[in-house]
């Protein structure tokens, strides 16, 4: 039995009705009486507490054989806005929403990846976004970054791919734009991103494969960080042993074999070529180009390894992969699938994502609406 302070008790309860009006909206007060095993006189009072906020409304009834119809309720998703930040080695995106993720806007800005001018980056790319925002009844709750590197507690602890190591960006931002900021690893407001708008699974992992690999892990419906943010840094696991030298200092990371950045290098060397984007990787893989069929099956081949010990160390109810390999090649997934031999391996179900390059400022928006929430 739940015990605490009358004031504890009433902000887990408001709390309670609140995500599941979220979830099951439209949904009458007798419904969440019933889901959430509270009085009808509870619900009630959070229930005009949160009409008073503007944070619910009422839509109209829905049918009912006898007696008064139960008036429904839903979640205001426009009574306030975010503005989530994809803070990458070549650019940054910035997505205003809704708290639904809708009425959104996208604009992606090249970067110059400076240490020393970043945060002016930052600054002037949100401030034309903020002037973009139609008036709200709260305003911007917040602004979540996505950074493609390890973090914890709103600090930049390794970028391998960018010099933004130790930058404090939430200090700089919530005191030019006075809202609360939040800084989050990429992989993990991807996986958010999934879970909340496609693939509500309790126990699920997102594998984001790009410039590095990262996982984004969901238990019991709860984004799991590890002690110090070090947790599905599953790239920096070593899988060839004194293998290619990696920028965390290690030899023979995964990252360094199966990321779409070792992937396009080792393409580029076979054809003896300064670089190759993933545009021409598409184009060469479409034509059935030997080579790049050659680098595409070593890319299932390690993808199909790392998964397996995924598996097996933490038992997750599905795994979506984000890569611009499976976007473009959607079967791919089937062949990573297919080379799963154990019945173990075979049980839990591999998908593509959903959301694909708006997963890390989506899982940013629900990361700022979640914050505003609590």
């Amino acid at each position: 039995m739940l015990t605490g302070s009358k004031e504890l008790i009433r902000d887990i309860n408001t709390s309670l009705v609140t995500d599941l009006i979220i979830e099951k909206g439209p949904i009458s007060r007798a419904a969440i009486a019933k889901e959430l095993g509270l009085t009808k006189a509870t619900i009630s009072a959070i229930v005009q507490n949160l009409l008073d906020r503007k944070l619910v409304e009422e839509i109209g009834t829905a049918h009912a054989p006898s007696g008064r119809k139960p008036v429904l309720l839903n979640f205001c998703y426009d009574c306030a806005y975010a503005i989530s930040v994809d803070v990458s080695a070549s650019h940054i995106s910035v997505l205003s929403a809704n708290l639904a993720g809708g009425n959104c806007n996208l604009v992606q800005y090249p970067t110059l990846n400076s240490k020393e001018h970043i945060i002016e980056e930052l600054i002037a790319c949100i401030d034309k976004q903020m002037k973009q925002i139609k008036a709200s009844s709260y305003g911007v709750i917040g602004i979540t970054l996505g950074i493609h590197g390890i973090t914890n507690h709103n600090q930049v602890l390794f970028t391998p791919y960018s010099p933004y190591t130790g930058i404090d960006f939430a200090s700089a931002l919530q005191t030019y734009f006075n809202i609360p900021v939040l800084v989050e690893n990429e992989a993990n407001l991807s996986v958010l991103g999934e879970y909340t708008f496609h693939y509500p699974i309790k126990n699920m992992i997102g594998i984001s494969v790009h410039t590095g690999i990262g996982l984004g892990i969901i238990i019991d419906g709860q984004l799991y960080h590890g002690l110090n943010g070090y947790a599905g840094e599953f790239g920096h696991s070593i899988i060839e042993l004194d293998g290619r030298m990696c920028p965390c200092g290690n030899h023979g990371c995964f990252e360094q074999y199966a990321s779409e950045r070792a992937i396009l290098s080792e393409l580029a060397k076979i054809k003896n070529l300064s670089q190759v984007s993933i545009d021409d990787f598409v184009k060469l893989y479409t034509i059935k180009d030997k080579d790049t069929i050659h680098i595409m099956d070593l890319f299932v081949k390690y993808m199909s390894i790392g998964i397996r010990n995924i598996i097996n160390t933490l038992n997750p109810e599905l795994i979506v992969i984000n890569s611009s390999f499976t976007m473009n090649f959607p079967y791919i997934i089937d062949l990573i699938q297919s080379s799963l031999t154990s019945t173990i391996h075979k049980s839990c179900p591999i998908v593509p994502s959903k959301l694909q390059d708006m997963s890390i400022l989506l899982g940013g928006i629900c990361m700022s609406r979640n914050n505003f929430l609590c």
